[in-house]
C-alpha cells in the first residue's frame, strides 16, 4: 500500500491541488451551463499545475445539499465529463471524491475517464453527519474496483472525518489497522472539523505513529502559516481553501497564494 502510493507520487509530501466544482446539472443551484463547469474546472486546474502542485483532485463540491451515498446518474456523467477534460489536460495523478460518499460512482469515474485515485469520506464504520448516518463501503467499492479492472486506481479514506463523528468512537489504532487492512485503503485521510479547518497537530502525529510507514494525508487546513510544522508529520496534503481567492472556499484558485505555498515547502 505504502509502495502503491510512493509510486504514483514520486516527490516526497506531495501537495494535492482540489478542483471544487461548481454545482452540477440536477444540483439545486445548477447555473445551466455545463460548458461553464468545465471551463472553471480547467481554469483551477491550470493555475495548481503551473504552480507544480504534484497532483489535483475533483469534487462536486457545489452540489449541497449532498446525497449521504447514491447520487444521481447526471451527477456522474457531469463529473466524468469534467474529469476526462482534466485528464487530457495532464499527465499528473488525478482524483475524484463524490460527495457525499458515493465510492462506487467516484471508482467508476475514475475508471472511465483513467484516474489514478479516489477519495472516500466514510469507508468503514458508521458516521453521523450533516446527511444522517452514512456507513461504510468498503465491501463494495473493493469490488466495483476489481470488477471494472480498476486495480490500479489507489483508494484513499478518511480516518474520522471532517462535518461529521463517529456513531460510536473506536480504538484509533484498530480503526487505522482496519482501514489499510481489511478496508483495503492504500492512503488515509486527516481533516480537521470542516473545509478548511486545521488538523489537529497533535492527532495528526498520534494517527501517523499509528500508521507507521502507510500513507497518511492531510486533508484539510493546509496552509503557509502551518505547511511547514504538518509536513514534517504527514506524508502529503490535499490543499483547498487556503490558496482560493480571499480564503473562501467557492471562489478561484489564487495564483499567487497557490505559488507561494508551493515555493514554501520546497524551502
Amino acid at each position: 500500500m505504502a509502495d502503491r502510493f510512493r509510486q504514483l507520487f514520486k516527490t516526497e509530501h506531495p501537495l494535492i491541488g482540489m478542483l471544487h466544482l461548481p454545482p452540477l446539472p440536477g444540483s439545486p443551484h445548477y447555473a445551466g451551463k455545463m460548458q461553464d463547469v468545465i471551463e472553471t474546472a480547467l481554469h483551477d486546474a491550470q493555475i495548481l499545475l503551473e504552480a507544480g502542485f504534484a497532483g489535483l483532485i475533483i469534487e462536486n463540491l457545489g452540489d449541497a445539499p449532498y446525497y449521504p451515498d447514491h447520487v444521481s446518474a447526471e451527477t456522474v456523467a457531469a463529473m466524468s465529463v469534467v474529469a476526462a477534460h482534466i485528464r487530457q489536460q495532464t499527465k499528473l495523478p488525478v482524483g475524484v471524491n463524490v460527495l457525499r460518499n458515493d465510492a462506487q460512482s467516484a471508482m467508476a469515474i475514475a475508471a472511465a475517464a483513467d484516474l489514478q485515485f479516489i477519495r472516500v469520506n466514510v469507508l468503514i464504520g458508521t458516521s453521523v453527519t450533516d446527511q444522517g448516518l452514512i456507513s461504510g463501503q468498503a465491501h463494495l467499492v473493493a469490488r466495483k474496483r476489481q470488477q471494472l479492472q480498476a486495480e490500479n486506481v489507489l483508494i484513499f479514506a478518511d480516518v474520522r472525518v471532517k462535518h461529521a463523528a463517529p456513531l460510536v468512537e473506536r480504538d484509533l489504532a484498530q480503526e487505522i489497522d482496519d482501514l489499510f487492512e481489511r478496508a483495503l485503503a492504500d492512503a488515509i485521510i486527516v481533516s480537521g472539523a470542516g473545509s478548511g479547518k486545521p488538523v489537529d497537530a497533535n492527532f495528526l502525529r498520534e494517527v501517523k505513529k499509528m500508521a507507521g510507514d502507510r500513507p497518511v494525508l492531510i486533508g484539510s487546513g493546509l496552509n503557509l502559516e502551518n505547511a511547514k510544522a504538518l509536513l514534517a508529520v504527514a506524508d502529503g496534503a490535499i490543499v483547498g481553501s487556503s490558496i482560493k481567492i480571499d480564503g473562501k472556499i467557492h471562489n478561484r484558485v489564487d495564483e499567487k497564494l497557490a505559488r507561494r505555498l508551493i515555493e514554501l515547502i520546497k524551502v
